[in-house]
């Protein structure tokens, strides 16, 4: 059979990803009762496909994702942005993707399709290589032009394993390390995993999750709301339950690798919009208490005091409002298969909004 070409893509990819919507949890000592239900599998979104659209996609991952834990049911939310700038988890990993008979099936459709994430292989290779048992290139960028991948007899019908392929994150395509996993869609038996740094591991998983986590908005109340005053205390506050612990657990199927990454709410950050102002506490981190509120609410006669979670602004504002900015951080943390556990950079949802400040002027007699 004549050898038909192959093509190199980059960011041209547009097949939908299904990808693993983490949210977290407790950052700090995992309790019985979040290892007992981490234990249970709970049906969550599938990456299966098959068939063109299978062949075609390199972002339909595998991983599902269950919620342990806390999943906010709140229409207003956000993405956790991670504190460190410099941080970016994995651009890529591989997955297993076929059985042989799927992969078979998948051939018979004549299409061709993607043998890694850049790679678009002809249907004539796809014979030749997975069911004639011809060599091939294998493009691993650890040894520049490549190595020789070993062919495969009928697509390995009637042994026990998968095909694995790699898998980009969504929007890492032109990235050059989406190009780490290079390697030609390949052969791992069953209860195996590759020996590949770019194999899944549980820490890939917990960072996979990281990007998909979802907390609610930081909606601060204040006192006084519409109108603060120079030199008299604001108060800041968030009613109880506001912010707890949430987590979610990503299983790769047919590798027994599973993480949950979990997040617990550290703090509140005050930032005035001003330098002519003043925080309580004086660093401007309202402790979250035990019960999810931050800060103590107002009550009537409490202006001359300080408030335990607040702002005191020492200039009036002139047209043009203060930006006060609350940004709740994000202790995070992870734990998973054989007992393999870490950090992930903390992370950080900031909100804004309007205060208007005035200047009370006293009058003499």
């Amino acid at each position: 059979m004549r050898r038909g070409p192959r093509r190199l893509l980059l960011g041209l990819l547009t097949a939908p990803a299904v990808l693993l919507a983490v949210m977290p949890t407790t950052a700090h000592a995992w309790g019985e009762d979040e290892d007992r239900q981490q234990s249970e599998p709970q049906p969550g979104p599938r990456g299966d496909a098959s068939g063109r659209d299978l062949l075609a996609s390199v972002s339909q991952s595998k991983i599902r994702l269950t919620y342990p834990r806390g999943r906010t049911t709140k229409a207003s939310v956000g993405e956790l942005a991670p504190v460190d700038p410099n941080w970016q988890p994995p651009a890529c990993w591989y997955e297993p993707v076929f059985s042989p008979k799927q992969l078979k099936a998948a051939v018979a459709t004549g299409e061709g399709g993607l043998v890694n994430a850049h790679v678009w292989w002809s249907n004539g290779l796809w014979v030749d290589h997975y069911e004639k048992g011809k060599s091939d290139t294998d493009f691993d960028p650890n040894f520049p032009g490549g190595t020789t991948a070993d062919g495969y007899k009928n697509y390995n019908i009637g042994k026990k394993g998968m095909f694995w392929r790699s898998t980009v994150r969504e929007g890492m395509y032109q990235d050059s390390k989406a190009w780490d996993c290079g390697r030609v869609m390949f052969w791992q038996d069953a209860g195996t995993i590759p020996k590949d740094k770019n194999a899944p591991t549980p820490e890939i998983l917990a960072a996979f999750a990281y990007g998909k986590i979802k907390v609610p908005d930081t909606e601060i109340e204040l006192k006084p709301q519409d109108l603060s005053t120079v030199n008299l205390p604001t108060w800041v506050w968030l009613d109880k339950g506001t912010f707890t612990n949430v987590q979610v657990r990503a299983d790769l199927p047919g590798t027994g690798l599973w993480a949950v990454t979990r997040a617990m709410p550290v703090a509140l950050h005050l930032e005035p919009g001003t330098e002519d102002a003043q925080t309580y506490p004086a660093s401007g981190d309202c402790e979250i208490n035990a019960d999810g509120s931050i800060g103590t609410p107002y009550t009537k006669g409490a202006s001359e005091g300080e408030p335990s979670c607040g702002v005191n602004y020492l200039r009036s504002t002139s047209g043009e409002p203060y930006q006060l900015k609350a940004s709740i951080n994000w202790d995070i943390s992870w734990k998973g298969t054989g007992g393999a556990h870490g950090d992930l950079p903390d992370g950080t949802f900031e909100t804004s909004q309007d205060v208007s400040v005035q200047e009370v002027q006293a009058v003499n007699r």
